[in-house]
């Protein structure tokens, strides 16, 4: 059986992102020898070792594997706007296709290649039936697509030659997550604006249970060949997740229901922008499928069975620590 990884020399995707930054900072703090790959343009890690590599050339990041002989390649980093699916799997696919056939070639004994996916390579739930593992994979947007192409990379063409796992985090928030800040920042305006969407349910995760969940993983030998949901184990309405939020910043807050049409006006308002100068917003159509839902939760039974994971932090506690951070950064 393939050993489980110690404390060693540890590569990173993603290092200077939202949850790839506080888990570069965590493996540091327990010990870790830490290398970060950046790509050309990327911010170069602030803390522990970087280099630059081309996710597309097999060779080089073959290189750097032999070199270093890593026990453990955390594979964090992801692209999540896009004009085109291509775009996605080039962010997405390409990367990780790479980077497990460069460990394959010339380093198959690793530890582990740690795989953070998402929610989004199953799609949506239904309402009271949080996803779980054996349930069929059905995503609905290019995002989710790629994530879970980039699964089937793992299970179909890399197979046994490599011990990998997969965690699928909910929607993560915490500190330095741009995608609820603005939650966060109508709720501090003492307003709370739902599209459609206040009965519609979530799972949430906070940062550090993303962090704690990756680094327990690596250490289970159960886990390897597997994927993991990971989630805080309390699905709730936006309804009530945005009351969270606003209690957090300790003001009430107005509530406004609107249709959803005023999110198709912006997703195409976006996409025509796009047009115009070629970059890729986060807001557009993809993502206003997604809003559409009745529900993205899920279930963490299997990561608790199978490695222990135990979520720590509740929306109610991650809120008011996500709020006290936005605020001393200065981004309220």
């Amino acid at each position: 059986m393939t050993k489980a990884p110690n404390q060693g020399v540890g590569i990173i995707t993603g290092a200077s992102g939202f949850i790839g930054t506080r888990l570069r900072d965590a493996l540091l703090a327990d010990g870790w020898d830490i290398l970060a790959l950046t790509r050309k343009g990327s911010p170069v890690a602030t803390r522990g070792r970087s280099v630059e590599v081309d996710y597309s050339d097999v060779g080089s990041l073959a290189r750097v594997f032999e070199r270093e002989r890593p026990e453990v390649v955390f594979h964090v980093a992801g692209t999540t706007k896009g004009v085109s699916y291509a775009d996605f799997q080039r962010g997405n696919v390409v990367p990780t296709r790479n980077l497990a056939l460069a460990l394959r070639n010339v380093h198959p004994q690793v530890g582990r290649f740690l795989h953070v996916s998402s929610l989004t390579a199953y799609g949506p739930s239904r309402p009271g039936a949080p996803l779980v593992e054996t349930d069929q994979r059905k995503p609905i947007e290019y995002y989710g697509q790629s994530k879970l192409e980039a699964e089937q990379v793992l299970e179909q063409e890399i197979g046994s030659s490599v011990p990998w796992t997969i965690l699928r985090p909910a929607g993560v928030y915490g500190p330095k997550d741009v995608d609820y800040l603005e939650l966060f920042r109508m709720a501090s305006r003492r307003v709370n604006v739902y599209f459609g969407n206040r009965d519609a349910w979530a799972s949430h995760v906070h940062v550090d249970d993303v962090v704690r969940a990756c680094m327990a993983a690596v250490h289970s030998s159960t886990t390897i060949g597997k994927g993991y949901f990971i989630c805080d184990g309390t699905p709730l309405t936006w309804g009530d997740a945005q009351r969270l939020i606003a209690a957090a910043t300790g003001k009430r807050a107005f509530e406004l229901d609107l249709t959803f049409w005023p999110v198709h006006v912006a997703a195409a308002a976006g996409e025509l922008l796009t047009r115009l100068d070629g970059k890729p917003r986060l807001f557009n159509r993809q993502k206003a499928i997604m809003g559409r839902q009745s529900a993205w939760t899920c279930r963490h039974d299997a990561a608790r069975n199978d490695f222990g994971y135990r979520p720590q932090v509740t929306l109610r506690d991650g809120a008011v620590q996500t709020f006290e951070w936005y605020r001393t950064a200065g981004w309220l």
